[in-house]
């Protein structure tokens, strides 16, 4: 590190993930808009103009579908880690493209209407709030597109310094809401007007399979905080630890901890960096220091503080051994408290 942080710049990985998701993108326009307009048959014919604006907000909520299956995935495996790292430039994306459908809507239904205002015309268009059939879907697309904007704009890490890591987390679980209110608005929208019920078929699909995601890990790591238990915990085997790397374990309070092994010692932190909750656990140590993988942030594995001039803090936890079961005591102590490292006997890594 230098005289401040300096966050993980443009770099191949980022050019090539990108890339990647640009090409998804177009892939999936050109198939709805070209190669298989037929999988979307509509009660009634449409303008081509509406059929540019279908192709572009069932693509956002196809990309916000993915952004939200990425965290489960990442816990499941390891693989799927890379994608959450991008996972920010994925939301901007989604982003422009929802913004896209807006306007196509705009600009066919509310050009031409005597009130200069398309979005007032918009709101004033169906107001039958008392009623399923013929619901206003619209209203949830606004909901949903104010939540993605939201999370657009305080995405970089300025709002994350200005609003703290708590508050910032707290403020992107509108990408929940943001996905229940698009739901809505596909449920009541456009599926309302299909013969063909091949795109039924993908949006539930993919409904679905993000609420088996994130329940599926919620079972298992709730199981395995279960199974742990008790003010002292067992967290890892001398013989599971490698030098100069990290084993996450889930604590019973839900808290993840990254225990290291560094020069036959071990020490015990909270996984999550301070900056903006990265991976702790998954970055390398090098002379009791650990750098997260995120943005570069660093702290003594130790202590939970980062070196001199910065002053970013995480807990530690104390450790104890019991034969050669490495246990964690769940109550963290205050961030940047020094703990003494446990020294293994000789031979137990």
């Amino acid at each position: 590190m230098s005289v401040k942080y300096i966050p993980v710049q443009w770099n191949r990985s980022k050019w090539f993930y990108d890339a990647v998701m640009l090409a998804g993108v177009l892939l999936f326009l050109a198939i709805f808009l070209f190669a298989a307009p037929g999988l979307v048959g509509h009660e009634r014919p449409i303008s081509a103009q509406i059929h540019n604006a279908r192709a572009f907000g069932a693509c956002a909520f196809v990309m916000l579908s993915i952004i939200l299956c990425i965290g489960p995935l990442a816990r499941l495996d390891d693989r799927f880690l890379p994608m959450l790292y991008n996972r920010r430039h994925f939301g901007v994306m989604t982003v422009f493209v929802a913004l896209t459908h807006v306007s196509f809507i705009l600009n066919w239904y509310f050009t031409f209407s005597p009130n200069p205002s398309e979005i007032e015309n918009l709101l004033r268009a169906n107001t039958s709030y008392s009623q399923i059939g013929g619901f206003p879907f619209e209203t949830f697309g606004i909901i949903a597109l104010i939540c993605l904007l939201i999370l657009a704009a305080t995405s970089h890490d300025f709002w994350l310094k200005f609003l703290t890591p708590p508050v910032w987390k707290r403020l992107h679980y509108l990408a929940y809401l943001a996905y229940a209110a698009l739901v809505g608005h596909v449920v009541l929208g456009i599926l309302q007007d299909q013969r063909n019920h091949a795109l039924t078929v993908l949006f539930l699909g993919l409904a679905f399979l993000v609420v088996a995601l994130h329940l599926v890990v919620w079972l298992r790591e709730r199981a395995e905080a279960d199974a742990k238990g008790g003010a002292w915990t067992h967290v890892s085997s001398t013989k599971d630890l490698r030098e100069g790397f990290a084993k996450i374990a889930l604590l019973p309070t839900g808290d993840r901890v990254a225990i290291f092994l560094h020069e036959g010692k071990v020490s015990a932190i909270s996984n999550a960096c301070a900056h903006q909750n990265g991976p702790l656990g998954e970055g390398r140590i090098v002379d009791c220091l650990v750098t997260c993988p995120w943005h570069g942030f660093q702290y003594d594995v130790r202590t939970g503080r980062s070196p001199a001039p910065f002053t970013e803090r995480i807990p530690t936890y104390n450790l104890r051994l019991r034969g050669d079961l490495i246990e964690v005591h769940t109550d963290p102590n205050p961030p940047g408290t020094p703990v003494d490292p446990l020294t293994l006997p000789e031979g137990a890594a």
